[in-house]
């Protein structure tokens, strides 16, 4: 690389770390190029990005970000994952990594928060925002239907009522 691509290469990396929701760092010594491809592709299709990048423009890149902690992760052969969604990136990246021993997820970030590799595993378990906003959803219009029951629920009973009282008088 020379020099201008270097440097277009920070300013890029370094608005990914400001713009990302979560950040996943990962060593992936070993892996074939078509396992990389396969790996690109699942995150691709689940909304993030994977990219290799040198250790020491990744770590000039993370200077003035808010997950300039992650910094220490930069050794060996490492990729970063990322997505706007916090959940995206490390579901793919323990989900690929579970089936695939040469992808070694290192830690992370979210926001200001540095984590380790057991909090990028624990965060992958989460549903995704989409899935939460589904649950949250349809707990709203829950208790909607069950007013709009309750409601409607006295109305009907006085039809009843009225309805037993007018045949007890054809009746008579």
């Amino acid at each position: 690389m020379e020099r201008a691509e270097k440097r277009e290469f920070v300013t890029e990396l370094n608005e990914v770390f400001k713009a990302s929701g979560s950040v996943v760092v990962a060593h992936y010594a070993g892996a074939t190029v078509a396992q990389m491809n396969d790996f690109r592709s699942k995150m691709r299709a689940a909304g993030g990005t994977v990219r290799v990048a040198k250790n020491r423009l990744a770590k000039i890149a993370l200077q003035g970000t808010e997950a300039e902690g992650i910094s220490n992760l930069f050794t060996g052969q490492t990729l970063i994952a990322y997505s706007a969604d916090p959940i995206t990136a490390p579901k793919v990246v323990v989900d690929f990594a579970k089936g695939n021993d040469k992808i070694v997820v290192l830690g992370g970030a979210m926001g200001t928060t540095t984590l380790n590799a057991d909090a990028v595993k624990s965060l992958a378990t989460l549903p995704s925002l989409d899935e939460l906003r589904a649950k949250l959803l349809g707990m709203i219009q829950t208790p909607a239907t069950r007013i709009a029951g309750v409601v409607a629920a006295p109305a009907s009973q006085l039809a009843r009522v009225f309805s037993a009282y007018a045949k007890k008088d054809e009746a008579a």
